[in-house]
C-alpha cells in the first residue's frame, strides 16, 4: 500500500466529512463540495442528499472521476451510481450508524441511490 493510499485511509478514518471535487456536466469545470460518507473495508460510499436530483450525482453519471480529500490527502476515485434499492437501504442504515438516524433524517430528502467510489489503480 502506497503512503499516499495509507494517508488517504487514515483521514477518512478520522473523518466526518470530506471534500468532493466532481467535473461539471456542463460546464467541465471542476467543482468541489463537503459531502458525508462512509468508508467500509477499502470502499467508500457517499449518499446524495437529494438523491437522483442531486447536482453532484447527475455530473458523476457523466464522469465518473472524482477526487476526494480527507484531512489534506486526496486522491482519485471512480464512482459508480448504486441504484439497487436493497444496495442503497445498506448503505442508508451504515449512515444512520455514522451520523445517527436524526441528522440524516435532517439533512438527506431522497434515498433512491448512492454511490460507491473505488480508488482508481485499485484492485476492483
Amino acid at each position: 500500500m502506497s503512503a499516499r493510499k495509507d494517508a488517504l485511509t487514515d483521514g477518512l478514518s478520522r473523518s466526518r466529512e470530506i471534500t468532493l471535487t466532481v467535473t461539471g456536466r456542463k460546464s467541465g469545470r471542476a467543482i468541489s463540495i463537503p459531502v458525508w460518507f462512509v468508508w467500509n473495508d477499502g470502499k467508500l460510499y457517499l449518499l446524495p442528499v437529494e438523491g437522483s436530483d442531486t447536482q453532484w450525482y447527475k455530473n458523476v453519471l457523466k464522469n465518473p472521476s472524482i477526487r476526494i480529500t480527507a484531512r489534506g490527502a486526496e486522491a482519485q476515485f471512480n464512482a459508480s451510481p448504486i441504484t439497487d434499492s436493497a444496495q442503497v437501504s445498506s448503505v442508508v442504515a451504515n449512515f444512520r450508524a455514522k451520523y445517527g438516524g436524526s441528522d440524516v433524517k435532517k439533512y438527506y430528502a431522497k434515498f433512491d441511490v448512492a454511490v460507491l467510489a473505488q480508488m482508481q489503480g485499485a484492485p476492483s
